[in-house]
């Protein structure tokens, strides 16, 4: 497949993604669900390493820590990995990874009749037994209060550049399958997860991982795969680059320009927005820690599909520690409102942000000091991604003119995060983009005259 393939899918394609995408969005941010009374706010993480790949702990004590933290779901999503099989770990590289009191805590919370071990403790061949996700989830689950879904970091590579998805709710290991450019890379690993939903008949969900991570996705990459759906605007690994800097946009400045030029230019469904934690260490003093964002999805019932059908058609929020009580879009008379879940003595900011019809679309690259073009998100007008309102309190609302691409809601505490992944922040939660169906559906309108409705 050509780069030109992906970037400008032939009109056929276009038009049954345009479809699926509009049926999708009619509970899209909850406007008007048929069973109102009987959803649900569940919060969950789709983002946690272990020690099946490289984090510093058991996979029982990380999905013990989320359910005592008030998570109701959990994916773990290890690299090119899933718990499953016989595995064994020496203690001494659990050690390396700088968690020496892993295996005592370990013992000390499930007991010596469930940790399996080997050879003898202080010696090269002491071995602990890492247990499966079947065979470990009857230890933490609880029925409509906490869940385990089979996930997966699919850690590829293209362009010499790491390219990073995780699948959620998968049935078997989606090994990485390349490409030739980063959007290739993306567009191939969404195929192999796409035919694997439909052979096995689960719902999958796959979200593309922190595009700042040395830099390697840009806002026109992650834009031009139509396939992808979702992207975290929030990583709670101090190592992904979130604000960007002097030669790279942050990660919602991509956020904002990949889906202008989705709607804008492509007639494509936007990018819904994920917040996770990408945690790998639990000892409490390294710095990749748990706790940090997360995802609320408004579903019926705790179940993996439910939850993932509720994901993809829009109904659900990212965090990083404000609470929303409500998220209301109203297609007739196009006004988002939000409803937010107060904390004595905390102040809200909500800003709307956006991008206008009749935006300037012209950009020009990135440079460094020499004036050498870098691989990286173009600079773009400020009228991309531009902020069209603020509004202080628990109860913001935006009235949509008719004039904007899409709306979105960022929310800002006063409250400063309890465990910052960078420098002064502050706790937030982000909405789904509103208000861009319509610009779809004429979309859809023109692709199918172009083709005599076939």
């Amino acid at each position: 497949m050509t780069n030109r393939a992906i970037i400008r899918p032939r009109h056929a394609i276009l038009t049954i993604l345009i479809a699926l995408a509009l049926s999708s969005s009619s509970s899209s941010v909850g406007s008007e669900p048929t069973n109102e009374t009987d959803l649900r706010w569940f919060r969950g993480n789709t983002h946690t390493h272990s020690l099946w790949s490289d984090g510093n702990d058991f996979p029982e004590m990380i999905a013990d820590w989320y359910r005592a933290h008030g998570y109701h779901f959990l994916a773990l999503s290890d690299h090119n990995v899933l718990s499953e099989g016989n595995r064994w770990i020496t203690h001494d590289e659990i050690v390396k990874r700088e968690n020496s009191e892993a295996l005592a805590k370990y013992v000390n919370r499930f007991g010596n009749d469930w940790v399996e071990q080997r050879g003898t403790p202080g010696k090269p061949d002491h071995e602990i037994r890492l247990k499966p996700l079947d065979e470990f989830r009857k230890l933490v689950e609880e029925p409509g209060k906490f869940l385990m879904i089979q996930g997966e970091e699919i850690s590829d590579q293209a362009e010499g550049l790491p390219v990073h998805l995780n699948a959620t709710n998968i049935e078997k290991l989606l090994p990485p399958v390349g490409g030739r450019t980063v959007s290739e890379a993306i567009e191939n690993n969404l195929r192999a997860a796409e035919e694997q939903a439909e052979s096995t008949g689960r719902e999958i969900f796959v979200h593309l991982n922190h595009p700042n991570y040395h830099y390697a996705v840009t806002a026109e990459d992650v834009a031009a795969v139509i396939r992808e759906r979702f992207m975290e605007v929030y990583n709670g690994h101090p190592g992904v680059g979130h604000l960007g800097d002097e030669h790279h946009a942050s990660v919602e400045q991509i956020y904002d320009i990949a889906n202008t030029i989705r709607i804008g230019q492509l007639g494509a469904p936007p990018l819904f927005c994920v917040a996770t934690d990408d945690s790998h260490h639990y000892d409490g003093q390294q710095p990749v820690r748990p706790g940090r964002g997360w995802i609320m999805v408004r579903a019926a019932e705790l179940e993996p599909d439910t939850i993932v059908r509720a994901i993809k058609a829009g109904d659900f929020y990212a965090s990083t520690g404000v609470t929303l009580r409500d998220v209301r879009y109203d297609t007739d008379k196009k006004r988002l409102r939000l409803e937010i879940e107060p904390d004595e003595g905390v102040e809200y900011t909500t800003q709307f942000i956006g991008t206008k019809l009749g935006y300037d679309p012209k950009s020009e690259p990135r440079v460094d000091a020499k004036g050498k073009p870098l691989r990286t998100t173009r600079k773009y007008s400020a009228e991309i991604g531009q902020v069209l309102a603020t509004v202080k309190g628990t109860s913001p609302t935006y009235q949509l003119t008719g004039n904007e691409l899409y709306v979105r809601a960022v929310v800002t505490s006063s409250k400063p995060h309890n465990d910052p992944s960078f420098k002064d922040q502050h706790q937030q939660a982000w909405t789904q983009p509103v208000g861009w169906q319509e610009r779809l559906s004429e979309e859809s309108k023109r692709a199918n005259a172009d083709t005599g409705g076939n």
